[in-house]
């Protein structure tokens, strides 16, 4: 453990550790019915989880044995009353460490070690790379966009609770925080209603406004002030992407009109954010000649905020050239005075314009056919018989489209509000600027097609060839269309038009590769590689047709889904791979995890920018895997699939989740405006499940399947060929590999196989049970010997104290969540009347609040 780990160990247990004892004790007053008695109960029960789960006892015994020693309590609902009050007191302790955490944040991490900018900045000037790092910055920038993914189930309400919580705690104000946790007991968490889609960007907008707005503004400003030459104006450095009210893949609730609200919220938030930044620079410059500019500017500000329906001619560029006067005159007639605030509002404009976050419109590919076949019966706008031509022929007639289809001919539904959503774009972009809304996404794309299907639409919505001012984005996620990936895009490129589109939009294709369906189609270890290797063939395949291509990452927050050390994913990537920009999806626990603070955030986009820049400005050869590296690293993946495949068919799979796991409860926690699972069949299938409550499921029951399964058995067939050795060496040389193993750990971590023990000897559910769990201990046995320690997540002692810390809290709730899911299928077993269920069911909803929300620190 080097020293800046044992620092931060030293300093978490101070400030973390310490002062959770301490104001957890706190909870003995918040105003709960009878609380006192419920935290003396719940410290027993936790007690008994812990010595139970030694014996080998099941979540019902314990549970049972708990409410015999303890409690007078007989019948089922006095029974469960207490269990429901000793959930609300756990999400409490749950939303205490992660205030604590987000207070302590400063004094845990070196703000200016290894991956930060500061770092960066020392190891520019020591190797004089200043020339390097001005060519890289000329193109490179980092998006991260915000999502919707329902892995987040704390409601706005809270989610502002726990911001004051964490300022109360860093300034050590009890009082304060004596009465931030009285508000917190008197709270709600349960969420009656779904969320909309709007709702859900009001939600994101927050941590927009509070959070990226000044962290974006602190980072370039630290860059400029460094390295005055290197940061063009043109070039922001950090953008946001945001697709909350454009994201219509498999939401009905996403409609044109919503993301038309959407696009203004954003506009309207960022405008209110240049207002008050002119409002605090007025108190500053009140020097004669600035202060009418200022007061203009704030007038202009103000009428497209605060008078409804009232949008000026209010444009990025108007407002810059203002501030420019100012800075004139503050450098000419007054020494600089104050001018590092007009430089830093400067620096905020030019990376949030009027659009604050560039709206992503999302569609899933079969719906686009729909449309154009609807079109092609109704409009005559397309051949009659278009449903039957072949695919050369349909891209044919799709480019060659002169004529703008009418919406209104067709009714409420999917066909129209297709039509209208791609109208929406060019009213956005009047608005917000070219950036508001430029991309269109394609999930499940699967051909050349499907991209060219999209184009087809742009032209049928009034655009032409020429005036096509939007990025088609095609999304690869599946093993068999990551493999495809590589020959669709080298027809698209051979394809006249579409090459004359890239070549108008900069001579740059974006591609999505999404983690999630890769990893419940083929496993974590072959979804990882076989994303590497597509970004491997896609970069080379697009060199060769002269267009850099920009990779465009589903992260997600737990390493299953795709995140994990995502710093360190980037900064594994060699030479063979584009690194034009970093795009990534920010999503669920992780946007308050990883983004919940100013500092946090600050952090974690450094640590991004120092991985992408460091790439070129540092270049090793090390880190581009060498042809004997691939070779290893694809029979590994292999056996892996082999492995994943095996379990993934055995015929009680999804009848093991859906009844031993919090599944089939997913659509009613409330935490998303999204359906669990595409389409409309009653059955359930894996290809129509959403990875979402896939994953989830799988980490509510402490199993995380799909963080490692398959690891151990790929190892052992390869140590069987003798191949251990080189494989060790791999991960001695390879950060990617090092990498996928540490998230992997990370997964393992959060895994509690005695939870679920007691179903090793169930007749139906053993066989798979007890698979799962011999694969953990062979891929724990195996990652051992590769990293030489005894522990898991050992080189991270911060972060495997805090799981460790994290999993103690919740155990009272994984145990009851096991015991209500018991209770149902023993109603079941007896067709038990649906009533006597319901209170069960509502035990299992109520206990995933905390359980997932304990497990933020997942990327």
């Amino acid at each position: 453990m080097d020293h800046q780990s044992t620092r931060g160990l030293q300093q978490f247990k101070n400030y973390v550790g310490i002062k959770f004892q301490l104001y957890n004790s706190l909870f003995t007053s918040l105003p709960f019915h009878r609380i006192e008695k419920t935290g003396i109960l719940l410290s027993l029960l936790l007690n008994n989880c812990e010595e139970g789960y030694k014996h080998k006892q099941s979540p019902t015994q314990i549970i049972e044995e708990f409410f015999e020693k303890h409690t007078i309590y007989q019948k089922d609902q006095d029974r469960c009353d207490l269990l429901f009050r000793f959930i609300q007191y756990v999400e409490r302790q749950v939303v205490l460490f992660d205030a604590l955490e987000d207070a302590s944040f400063r004094e845990v991490q070196d703000m200016n070690g290894i991956g930060t900018l500061k770092y960066l900045e020392s190891e520019v000037i020591q190797e004089g790379a200043q020339d390097k790092l001005a060519e890289k910055l000329k193109d490179f920038s980092i998006r991260m966009v915000l999502t919707a993914h329902p892995t987040q189930f704390y409601p706005g309400t809270v989610l502002g609770i726990i911001n004051d919580l964490s300022k109360a705690l860093a300034d050590n104000n009890a009082s304060q925080i004596n009465m931030y946790l009285q508000q917190l007991g008197k709270t709600p968490f349960f969420k009656k209603q779904k969320p909309t889609p709007f709702d859900e960007a009001i939600s994101l907008v927050w941590y927009l406004e509070n959070v990226f707005y000044p962290a974006a503004g602190r980072i370039v400003s630290f860059l400029k002030n460094q390295f005055p030459q290197v940061v063009p104006d043109n070039n922001p450095i950090i953008t946001m992407g945001f697709w909350p009210g454009g994201d219509r893949d498999g939401n009905p609730f996403v409609t044109a009109d919503t993301t038309l609200k959407v696009a203004d919220l954003l506009r309207g938030s960022i405008i209110k954010c240049y207002y008050l930044d002119v409002r605090r620079l007025k108190r500053r410059l009140t020097f004669k000649g600035i202060d009418t500019i200022l007061a203009e500017l704030e007038k202009q500000l103000y009428n497209n905020i605060f008078i409804p329906g009232q949008r000026t001619a209010l444009t990025k560029q108007g407002i810059l050239d203002e501030l420019y006067k100012i800075r004139e005159i503050l450098t000419y007639q007054h020494n600089g005075l104050f001018q590092h605030l007009v430089e830093n509002l400067i620096n905020k404009i030019q990376v949030f314009g009027l659009h604050f976050a560039s709206l992503d419109v999302r569609q899933e590919s079969t719906v686009h056919n729909t449309v154009l076949e609807a079109i092609a019966s109704k409009e005559k706008l397309l051949p009659e018989n278009y449903a039957s031509l072949s695919e050369q022929e349909k891209i044919k007639t799709l480019t060659s489209i002169r004529s703008t289809a009418h919406a209104d001919l067709y009714e409420e539904g999917v066909i129209k509000d297709t039509l209208q959503s791609i109208t929406a774009i060019k009213n956005i972009q009047e608005y917000n600027g070219p950036e508001g809304s430029n991309r269109y996404i394609i999930s499940q794309c699967n051909s050349a097609l499907n991209i060219m299907e999209v184009f087809g639409l742009f032209l049928l919505s009034g655009w032409t060839k020429d005036t096509l001012d939007i990025d088609i984005v095609p999304l690869f996620e599946t093993i068999d269309d990551l493999e495809k990936a590589a020959g669709i895009m080298e027809s698209l490129y051979k394809n006249d038009d579409y090459r004359q589109h890239l070549q108008r939009r900069n001579k740059r294709q974006t591609i999505m590769l999404g983690f999630s369906d890769g990893t419940k189609d083929g496993g974590y270890l072959m979804a990882n590689w076989s994303i590497y290797k597509a970004k491997e063939e896609l970069t080379s395949i697009s060199r060769n047709y002269g267009f850099d291509v920009v990779f465009f990452d589903g992260r997600g927050g737990p390493p299953a889904r795709g995140g994990g050390k995502t710093h360190k994913f980037y900064a594994s990537m060699g030479n063979n791979i584009s690194n034009k920009e970093i795009q990534l999806t920010i999503q669920g626990q992780t946007v308050s995890s990883n983004f919940g603070t100013v500092d946090s955030a600050q952090f974690n986009i450094e640590q991004l920018l120092n991985a992408g820049i460091s790439n070129h400005v540092f270049s090793a050869k090390e880190k581009t895997l060498q042809p004997e590296d691939e070779v290893l690293l694809k029979e590994l993946a292999d056996e892996s699939l082999k492995a994943y495949t095996q379990l993934k068919n055995n015929p009680d799979f999804l009848n093991y989740l859906s009844h031993i796991s919090p599944l089939k409860f997913y659509s009613e926690t409330n935490i998303g405006s999204r359906p669990a699972k595409r389409g409309s069949s009653s059955k359930l299938s894996l290809k129509d499940l959403r990875a979402i409550p896939f994953v989830g499921a799988w980490s509510q029951l402490k199993q995380n399947v799909t963080g490692y399964y398959g690891v151990g058995m790929a190892l052992q067939a390869l140590d069987k060929r003798g191949k251990l050795p080189a494989i060790k060496q791999l991960y001695k040389n390879s950060q990617f590999f090092k990498t996928l193993m540490d998230n992997c750990e990370m997964a393992m971590k959060k895994c509690f196989f005695p939870l679920t023990e007691y179903l090793s000897k169930d007749a139906r559910y053993g066989e798979i049970w007890n698979l799962i769990f011999q694969e953990y201990e062979l891929t724990k046995k195996y990652i051992f010997q590769l990293s030489g320690n005894n522990e898991l997540m050992f080189d991270y002692p911060v972060e495997q104290l805090s799981i460790q810390t994290r999993e103690r809290i919740v155990l009272p709730l994984t145990t009851i969540q096991q015991y209500a899911m018991t209770r149902i299928r023993q109603l079941e077993e007896q067709q038990a009347p649906a009533a006597h269920k319901e209170i069960f069911e509502k035990l299992v909803i109520r206990c995933s609040f905390g359980i997932i929300n304990a497990g933020r620190n997942s990327a």
